[in-house]
């Protein structure tokens, strides 16, 4: 456990990516089986525990230690985790560190009465950096910036091997991966997918930029639209069915109507969308359907689902991938037709002969469901990973307001020492109401001075949260970005926003000059 603690230390410090990479790879050549493939189940999201939960660390710092002098290191800290590893007490021979394999593999056994007195046990016998470490791990936060995609290169480090193979292989390995890790060792053959119907790496696009227009012919691209859904992969092999999100993780359990809809010997990459009649439903719709392990028929009624496709990738044991996206698109068309299924559409291409002309068709587009355009180039193979140059994407205008910081939380990792997740609310009538909550869009320089301001016109406290000032004379006024709203029973306000930010800061206005609920609502009514 220690070694696997140090590796999260230095990758929590770590702020560049090849430096992330080689630490990793590091950790997976030196560390033996199976605790360095426990490792990377846990980096890579392989790993749940149904009965470790905060509320349980929780309970035992609160029987071990005064639950005010808790409450006072929390709210300094700001963090659960690293405030009980450094405030657990320290008990006079309990000095046998368990492995990370025998955390997991007894975390995978024990029952829900037995959990808690061997937590304290592994509490007692670890020093500050184990015990942050195992609360991270039982609780799922990690936090040190590696992607699931990142772990996998850098267990592809070991033998020199394309990252590809290893994601290829992966919806047929299991932790702690002995298999894959004898391959890479050069101690057996390399393991087979026995599991048809596995994920293939996706092919992403880049963001434009100004600056990457004056390099780009119109001539040499297709344009079609970006829907607002999540990007899967649907694949049909061997008699399995299966669907993937663009990271690998196997939702096909939140969408069996897909999966029956689905033709059998194919792999289709496409957008994921509540539909009916044709139409794409919000994307707040699709969160009804999203992460349940259980579908009832009234609502697969409800929200119907079904994919609207982007490319071919795989056709009756045809690999298509190397061929020229024109070429794919057209077996697209031809397969679509053919099936005239209402779960399975195309997603229309948009005509265009200059920028300009695409530029003013993204500005009016088909559907509230579209959130932009994509740019393929015609001879593109689908190559997998973010390849530039070869597909663009190129978002609608964010919508913007003006709304108040109502309340703060502490950050994790780095911004652990400062308020930097904040919730914002709008005017309606006299009173602020919450629509949002955002963690990114400032600078450093920024961060610190919101921290003060928050600091500063605390007005109350809940835990780890502070209230701030927020009346029509004093408070601090966000320009918030975001892609979309949605009616929403859970907000006081009755709007959730779509990917909110913070724009700019807006020292210059007094809160009374916010919007209003009034403005959101017109938002609503356009889209």
């Amino acid at each position: 456990m220690n070694r696997f603690a140090e590796l999260l230390a230095a990758l929590a410090f770590q702020p560049q990516r090849n430096g992330k990479l080689r630490l990793l790879t590091d950790y997976f050549r030196s560390v033996p089986d199976p605790d360095r493939g426990y490792a990377l189940a846990a980096i890579a999201g392989g790993l749940k525990f149904t009965h470790a939960k905060p509320a349980l660390i929780r309970g035992l710092v609160d029987a071990r230690i005064d639950p005010v002098l808790f409450d006072l290191s929390y709210d300094y800290v700001g963090d659960l985790a690293e405030t009980v590893a450094l405030i657990w007490p320290k008990k006079h021979g309990a000095n046998v560190s368990p492995g990370l394999g025998e955390i997991v593999e007894r975390l995978a056994t024990l029952g829900k009465a037995e959990l808690p007195r061997c937590l304290e046990k592994w509490l007692d016998a670890l020093d500050a950096d184990g015990r942050l470490a195992l609360i991270k791990l039982i609780t799922g936060g990690l936090r040190v910036g590696v992607s699931a995609r990142l772990a996998k290169t850098a267990v592809a480090g070991i033998k020199s091997v394309d990252p590809n193979e290893i994601e290829e292989l992966w919806p047929a390995l299991s932790p702690p991966y002995l298999d894959l890790f004898a391959w890479l060792d050069g101690t057996a053959e390399k393991p087979s997918a026995k599991a048809h119907a596995v994920f293939r790496p996706v092919m992403l696009a880049h963001a434009i930029e100004e600056e990457d227009w004056p390099g780009l012919d119109p001539s040499d691209f297709i344009a079609e639209w970006k829907w607002d859904g999540i990007r899967v992969q649907a694949v049909s092999e061997g008699n399995v069915d299966r669907l993937y999100s663009r990271t690998g993780e196997d939702i096909g359990g939140s969408f069996p109507d897909v999966l029956d809809a689905l033709p059998p010997n194919v792999v289709i990459d496409g957008e994921l969308l509540v539909i009916r009649k044709g139409e794409a439903a919000s994307f707040n719709e699709l969160q009804q359907r999203l992460n349940r392990k259980a579908v009832n028929a009234k609502m697969l009624q409800e929200f119907p689902a079904g994919i609207r496709a982007y490319d071919l990738l795989m056709l009756d044991g045809e690999d298509l991938r190397g061929c020229a996206f024109v070429e794919r698109r057209a077996r697209l068309e031809k397969f679509i037709a053919e099936r005239k299924s209402q779960q399975l559409d195309l997603s229309p291409l948009v005509p265009f002969a200059t920028w300009d002309e695409l530029r003013a068709h993204r500005a009016s587009p088909p559907s509230p469901a579209v959130e932009g355009v994509m740019l393929k180039r015609k001879v593109s193979p689908y190559l997998p990973g973010r390849v530039k140059g070869e597909w663009w994407k190129w978002k609608r205008d964010p919508h913007l307001v003006d709304a108040v910081l109502m309340y703060a939380q502490r950050g994790h990792g780095k911004r652990s020492s400062y308020y930097s997740d904040y919730t914002f609310g709008v005017w309606k009538n006299d009173e602020l109401v919450p629509v949002g909550k955002a963690y990114f869009g400032f600078t450093d320089e920024e961060l610190v001075k919101i921290d003060r301001f928050v600091r500063a016109h605390t007005t109350n406290k809940f835990g780890p949260v502070r209230e701030v000032v927020h009346d029509q004379k004093t408070g601090l006024v966000f320009e918030v970005a975001f892609e979309g709203l949605a009616r929403s029973t859970r907000h006081k306000s009755g709007v959730a926003m779509r990917f909110p930010r913070i724009n700019r800061l807006r020292w210059d206005k007094p809160p009374g000059e916010a919007d209003t609920i009034e403005t959101l609502e017109m938002m609503l009514t356009a889209d």
